[in-house]
Formats: structure tokens, sequence, C-alpha cells
């Protein structure tokens, strides 16, 4: 689940931040905006989002990906209706050159600030900045318009991919020459909206994580290689709280990300226990996660950049991307090669990216966009990689499917699994 999807449920009960605004309150706003003046009402979680602005604050000094930090501030900012502040921000951010583009259709708290003409200047310098990189291309469809799938892995051992249906809460599974058929079905075992899946390459079994869904019960799913539920954890969060992504480490341990709930955990696989993660600093809505190739290293995404965890000391601290870069907001997140590959959504639009990592793992040492405004990166999340190709979903629709219902209809598509070298 990307992190957008969870604030833009926050963000449309603020009575100027919502993306739904009728036609007299977007007028009150451009008003407003001209004037830089703050929301005359609070929203209705003001509170919340206060308290969030002041643990984002308390880190900005300290974290390296600092326009990330930056951003996200602007965002909270212009929710509250403090205008020139989320101005002034972005105006920090823009000044780095790291990559963020502004733009309300992706970012709904900054909708209010569409007629200033400051804010104009900075998102068209922004969008002037960017050039299209177009190296993927569609590999194979499954046919379903409605699968609304979030996670995607593949069992390198006979080319089998395994993808999770928030919508149908089941996992289908493909080869890209063969068809698709359900792995687990939609009424097997009542399932939450399937979000991160993970194939166990020791056994071909296959690891699941399920949002809250309608019925408030995210949960870590195991089934075994013919899609027979196995084992089945209630996450140890309170509402609001997921299960998004995970990896496995070994046959003990699993890593899992709960976004909405702001928590990394560690899963005993003998014990059954989740344990809350202390890492360096607190995560903003944390989603992809990966291991090293030694299982000695994790990285977790969330909206700040990536955590660099070492397991045999506890020790972490964010990744450096070195000037003019990010590691903000990465949906799917995989290590390959001594770099790392990511689904990026944090800088307000979408890229595939790949960061080359110095041999302790602690900075970018080079950055490249492998795929970059083209209508393939327009709705990614994850992807999987086997061989040297790298396979995302293109056109995963999320933002088309709200409470579990379908918005508009006649935006469904099937589903394109695309592909990008990664030689």
């Amino acid at each position: 689940m990307r992190a957008w999807s969870v604030m833009i449920r926050i963000i449309v009960i603020g009575s100027i931040g919502t993306a739904g605004l009728s036609l007299a309150c977007r007028s009150l706003a451009a008003f407003q905006l001209q004037n830089l003046l703050p929301s005359p009402t609070a929203p209705a979680d003001a509170e919340n989002v206060r308290a969030e602005i002041r643990s984002l604050e308390s880190v900005l000094p300290k974290v390296p990906d600092r326009g990330a930090t930056l951003f996200l501030l602007a965002q909270r900012y212009a929710h509250l209706g403090d205008l020139k502040k989320a101005l002034a921000l972005l105006k920090e951010c823009m000044a780095l050159d790291a990559g963020f583009v502004p733009d309300p259709n992706e970012s709904p708290s900054l909708i209010p600030l569409e007629t200033n003409r400051e804010f104009g200047k900075l998102l068209a310098q922004a969008r002037g900045r960017r050039s299209p990189v177009h190296r993927a291309r569609v590999v194979f469809t499954v046919p379903a318009e409605d699968l609304f799938p979030e996670g995607l892995a593949v069992d390198a051992s006979n080319g089998v991919f395994y993808m999770g249906s928030m919508h149908y809460k089941k996992i289908v599974k493909f080869t890209l020459t063969g068809v698709v058929s359900d792995f687990v079905s939609q009424s097997a075992y009542d399932l939450s909206p399937v979000g991160g899946v993970h194939v166990d390459i020791a056994d071909h079994s296959v690891w699941a994580s399920t949002d809250a869904g309608v019925k408030q019960r995210p949960e870590l799913l195991h089934f075994d290689a013919q899609g027979k539920l196995m084992e089945r954890y209630a996450s140890p969060g309170r509402m609001p709280y997921d299960l998004n992504d995970l990896v496995l480490r070994g046959r003990r341990e699993i890593y899992t990300t709960d976004t909405e709930g702001h928590h990394v955990y560690r899963f005993d696989r003998l014990s059954h226990r989740f344990v809350n993660m202390k890492l360096w600093r607190p995560v903003f809505y944390p989603n992809g996660i990966t291991l090293a190739r030694d299982c000695n290293l994790l990285f977790v995404a969330d909206m700040l950049g990536v955590i660099r965890v070492d397991l045999r000391t506890n020790d972490s601290a964010d990744v450096d991307p070195g000037a003019n870069d990010t590691l903000s907001g990465i949906d799917g997140l995989y290590w390959h090669n001594g770099e790392l590959i990511g689904v990026q959504y944090g800088t307000g639009e979408y890229r595939i990216m790949r960061w080359k990592l110095s041999s302790d793992g602690r900075k970018v040492t080079a950055s490249e966009t492998l795929e970059y405004h083209t209508d393939l990166i327009s709705d990614a999340t994850t992807g999987a990689i086997l061989g040297e190709n790298f396979y995302f979903i293109a056109n995963a629709g999320i933002y088309n499917l709200q409470d579990d219902k379908i918005v508009d209809p006649a935006k469904l598509q099937p589903v394109h699994i695309a592909a990008v070298p990664l030689k």
C-alpha cells in the first residue's frame, strides 16, 4: 500500500485539503492562498497532524535525506491551512534539486496552493527539470480488470509469479508464458485485502501480509506450495494499522512494515511473536523492505528515506542519498548485486530507480532512473527480480478503489506486468 493512499484518507477530512472540494470551497481556498491566510477551520485530525509535525521537525536536522522531510512537512502544514509555511518549506525543498515535484494531483494537500503564483513557478520549474525515461515494456497481461493488485513476488526456481488482490482478497499465480489461475481463491480463508507477498525459496511456500480491511484484521499468512493455509497470525497493532510488505530472513525471522501504524516488526517464526523494532528515529509510513544478500543488513523505506539496520548489532541509520537525490517513499524495495531497486512515489511522481550503494550500505554512490514519466509508471506499486530483469505491476489502479468499492468502472483495465532490464 502506498503511503499516499493512507495520507489521502486523512487529508480528505480537512476543510480545504480535500480532493473533492465543492466549487464554492475551491473559490474560498483560492482566496486564502492568494493572500496566504490560514484555513478558518481546523481539520478534524489537526491534533494528530501537529504531533506529526513536531516529530518531523525534531528529526529534520538529523536525517541526510533533508528534501524528503521538507516535502512531507510542507504537505502537513498545507493540510492544516498554514499555506505560508508550506510554501516556504517547498521553496527550500525545491532548492535542493533532489527530484521532488509538488504536483497537487499526486499530493492532494497541496491543492489549495494551485492558484498561488509562487507555487505555480515552483511547480513549473520542477516539471521543467524532468525528462521521460522509457526502458520498460509490457511482458504479460492479467486479463482481470478489477484485481487491484498490490504485492508481486516470483519463485526464481520455476518462474511462477504470485500477486495479491486488494479487492478480491486472494492471491493469483501466473508464468510469463502461461495462464493466470487462483493460488488462494477469494472465499477460501476469509482474508483481508492482500498486500505483500513473498516466496520462501526453501520450500516454495508463500507468505503474505494483509491490510486491516473492513474487518480491521491485518494478518501475516503462510501458505504451502499448493495454496493451502498453514499459519495465520494477527498483527499486534492498534487501529489505524496494517501489515504492508515483508521479507524473510532464513527459517526463523520475518520483517514486516505497518504503514498506517508507523511500525516495523520482527516476527519470530518459532515463538510466533511480533516485536516492534527500535530504530534510530521514528518511521513515517514505512513501506518497502528488503535484505542484503548476506541477510545481515535490513533496509526499510519510509517517507523520509531508507533506514539501514545491521541485524547483528541492531545499529540503525538512514542511508545517505547524496546531493540531488532522494530515497523518499519507496513502495517496492529490492536488493540486487549491491544495489537497491525501488518503485518510488515519495517525490510526488512515480519512477523506477536503481541506487548503487557503498560496500557497507551506508550511502548511495550512484543512481539511475530506469523508468520515469511514462504510462508504464503512472500507477506502479511493487515488483520482483527474475534473472537480470525487474518485473513490476504497471497499473495497479489502487486509487480507483475506495473503501473496497470501485470509484469509476470506466477506468478499469487489465493488469499489465512490465519489465525493465538491469544489465
